[in-house]
């Protein structure tokens, strides 16, 4: 529990230095993908110090999925729905973890723990790699929303500054 403790701390520090939400749409099957391996990888490991790097790896996939999702969500939605969107997810990470603890432990008392573990990490893989196919689309859709709250400047302003105006 350390190790995912300072790899998630890691990653914390990591997106506090971020100067801009840019990037982080990338950044989420990124992450999900390196939790899904380090998972994957944990499943099969029977040493103590790799088991601990690969906590490292998932701590801070962990850490940097949630993050940049929540940032974005945050980003994106408007003042006055902020407090209803956000209380959606969290009953999404919050109100589901009961739900994964009795279906994971279920799992690990049919297929074993080590199993359980690497099917959990095929699935963020999974996940990781639908989420990046959706992300040309997802990006369609925010661009207006960034550009109308100053994120990225319009295209004019952009032809301008490279002519010099």
């Amino acid at each position: 529990m350390g190790a995912v403790g300072i790899g998630a701390l890691v990653s914390a520090m990591s997106l506090a230095l971020r100067k801009t939400v840019l990037g982080l749409g990338r950044m989420i099957p990124l992450s999900t993908g390196a939790l899904g391996v380090g998972l994957v990888l944990f499943g099969m490991s029977r040493v103590l110090w790799v088991s601990l790097l690969l906590m490292l790896v998932c701590g801070f996939g962990m850490m940097q999925q949630m993050a940049a999702s929540n940032t974005i969500i945050q980003t994106i939605v408007d003042d006055d729905k902020r407090g209803r969107v956000m209380s959606f997810y969290a009953v999404a990470f919050v109100g589901m973890a009961p739900f994964g603890s009795l279906l994971a432990g279920s799992m690990a008392h049919a297929l074993g723990a080590p199993r359980t573990v690497m099917l959990n990490g095929v699935c963020c893989i999974a996940g990781a790699i639908w989420f990046a196919s959706r992300l040309g689309v997802i990006r369609k859709l925010i661009r207006p929303i960034y550009m109308n709250l100053g994120i990225i400047p319009p295209v004019n302003a952009v032809i301008q500054d490279s002519l010099g105006r």
